[in-house]
This record gives structure tokens, C-alpha cells and sequence, in this order.
């Protein structure tokens, strides 16, 4: 047998099992997955405080990172509002970050009110903004330094 051949065999049975494996893995996980749903489901009203804090904590988190982000990028390029005004704009980006923080997290927990609405529009709105604002200012930042 040709050790190319013998590779092509190889790499089939790996294949093979690497999707058995995947399946294998796949359904347990999911299963638990449902089960730790319809758990929260049906304690939603302990759990709405705790996701709403985590809400929180996520969007303070890429905000934080992404507002710290564009002021080093502010600072370094001698942005003439920043340059005037280093305090203000460190202040400014602080308030911003703080209030659609809060945001975030009051709109999630007033969106996980009632359980037989859910998914609820308002917090999967609020959900997709918390991720797509700070990845989207952070996206057209970098636009925004390659072309200067």
C-alpha cells in the first residue's frame, strides 16, 4: 500500500470519527441545554435580576474596551477635539458608557417580564445593539485610522 493511499485511509477514519464523536457530544449538550432553559423559564422572575446584571456587566465590559479603544486612537492621532479637551472627552466617554450600560440592562429586564412573551423584542433588540454598537464603532475606527 502506498503511503499516500494510506494517508487518504487514515484521514477518512479520522473523518469518521471526529463526526461521531461531534454527534455524540452534540446531543448531551443539548439536552442540557433545553433542560437548564425550561429551568430558567420557570423561575424567570429569580433569574430576570441576574441577567439584567449580567447585561450589565457585558456592556460596560466591550463599551468600556471599545470607548478606551477610541481615545487611545484619539490621542494618537491628534484629534483637535481631543487634543483641546483630553478631560471632557474621557468624561463624555465615561457618561456614554455608564448610561447605555444601564440602558442595556433595564431594557433587558423589563423585556424578560413575562415568560409567554418571550423571545421579547425589546431584549433581543437591546441584546443585538450591546453587541453590534461596540463592534461596529470599533470597525469603523479602524476604517477611519487606515485612511488618515
Amino acid at each position: 500500500m502506498e503511503p499516500r493511499q494510506h494517508d487518504r485511509q487514515l484521514q477518512r477514519y479520522l473523518s469518521s470519527r471526529l463526526v461521531l464523536v461531534a454527534i455524540g457530544i452534540i446531543t448531551p449538550i443539548g439536552i442540557l441545554v433545553v433542560n437548564a432553559s425550561a429551568f430558567v423559564m420557570t423561575n424567570l422572575t429569580q433569574f430576570r435580576i441576574g441577567i439584567a446584571l449580567c447585561a450589565l456587566v457585558s456592556s460596560l465590559v466591550l463599551n468600556g474596551l471599545t470607548a478606551s479603544w477610541l481615545l487611545r486612537l484619539a490621542r494618537r492621532r491628534a484629534f483637535h477635539l481631543y487634543m483641546a479637551h483630553p478631560d471632557w472627552a474621557v468624561i463624555v466617554a465615561t457618561v456614554v458608557v455608564i448610561g447605555t450600560s444601564v440602558g442595556a440592562a433595564v431594557f433587558t429586564y423589563i423585556g424578560m417580564s413575562d415568560p409567554k412573551h418571550l423571545p421579547d423584542g425589546l431584549a433581543v433588540v437591546t441584546a443585538f445593539l450591546a453587541l453590534l454598537v461596540p463592534l461596529g464603532l470599533t470597525y469603523l475606527g479602524r476604517l477611519f485610522a487606515e485612511t488618515r
